[in-house]
């Protein structure tokens, strides 16, 4: 479990002295950092008591937003936050609800990582918008990063409506998904591109999983973490559900394990239109159909936006 505290360590990395709610600001004395101690190539160490070094516990109190939007990003793009807080993350009020923005991050290891430190901490002052964790923030973490995201929101957010985890290279729109969740149900819901069939990769290769972890020939199903909404109840029952699921490194996979675990199945959007994996080519009226999609890297966002949001008929 996270928990906030006055001392911060953690089992991969050592976390300076928190003395505030969201920044801290007194240096560590120096420290012997304690190694990552792996459960295992396909495994991550989760359930932990992770703790949080940046942290916003009363946004949500005192904003009361209808949706939250968490975006997990590694603490060394910055540039990605920033476009995303002038492109679809600066939208605060839509059609009526208040639309909260987040990005969660881990801990930054290796050469410069206190210099980091010291400019997310100044990132956290002026936006206000960083929740920073003791965990390791590298690809074989991001089950720890999901679960790390869905304490925090159940235990910071839990008056919301909607949470959405989104990915820090994706379009979203923003309205779009507003009218949807309007009608949408608002307990045991997860729902975005559904894969109902992903078989267990036994070759060699990134996502690969041995018997001796996971027997089955397919996954049970589950949404793509590119991108996904959910009930704000499901936070609390996730995070009960991974006390009895080992987890897994492939963490959108991992959620569904959780999903079985509960007997509660991903939902289908109302048009499988609405998420994408695969980038779409912009045009204001491809993207003003969907509510998710990864965007091309030779895309400049920040235009796309300002395209996309102009006066006139989309289509």
């Amino acid at each position: 479990m996270v928990k906030d505290s006055t001392s911060v360590t953690g089992p991969n990395v050592t976390g300076p002295n928190v003395t505030g709610p969201n920044v801290t600001t007194n240096k560590p004395e120096p420290r012997t950092p304690i190694p990552y101690r792996s459960p295992g190539p396909y495994l991550v160490e989760y359930p932990y008591e992770y703790h949080y070094t940046i942290n916003e516990p009363n946004k949500c109190q005192q904003n009361k937003p209808f949706l939250v939007l968490m975006v997990p990003v590694a603490p060394s793009n910055r540039a990605h936050r920033d476009i995303i807080r002038s492109t679809w993350g600066n939208e605060s009020l839509v059609q009526g609800k208040a639309v909260q923005l987040f990005f969660l991050l881990g801990q930054h290891s290796g050469e410069g990582a206190e210099k980091l430190q010291e400019q997310l901490l100044q990132e956290s002052k002026e936006h206000g918008d960083l929740i920073q964790s003791t965990f390791l923030d590298c690809y074989k973490n991001l089950t720890i990063k999901t679960m790390v995201m869905m304490e925090w929101v159940d235990s910071h957010c839990s008056g919301t409506s909607y949470v959405m985890k989104i990915d820090s290279d994706m379009f979203l729109n923003v309205p779009k998904l507003i009218s949807m969740l309007l009608n949408s149900p608002k307990t045991n819901y997860l729902t975005g591109l559904i894969e109902k069939s992903s078989i267990v990769r036994r070759d060699p290769c990134k996502w690969f999983v041995p018997e001796s972890i996971y027997r089955g020939q397919y996954y049970p199903p589950y949404a793509y973490g590119m991108g996904y909404v959910f009930s704000v109840d499901m936070a609390k029952k996730l995070v009960e559900a991974s006390r009895h699921v080992k987890a897994l490194y492939i963490e959108d996979v991992y959620v569904g394990l959780c999903l079985r675990h509960l007997n509660i199945p991903p939902t289908d959007p109302p048009d499988w239109n609405y998420f994408h994996v695969l980038p779409v080519k912009y045009s204001r009226c491809a993207y003003s159909q969907q509510i998710a999609t990864m965007t091309d890297r030779g895309l400049d966002r920040v235009w796309a936006w300002k395209d996309f949001k102009k006066p006139g008929p989309q289509c």
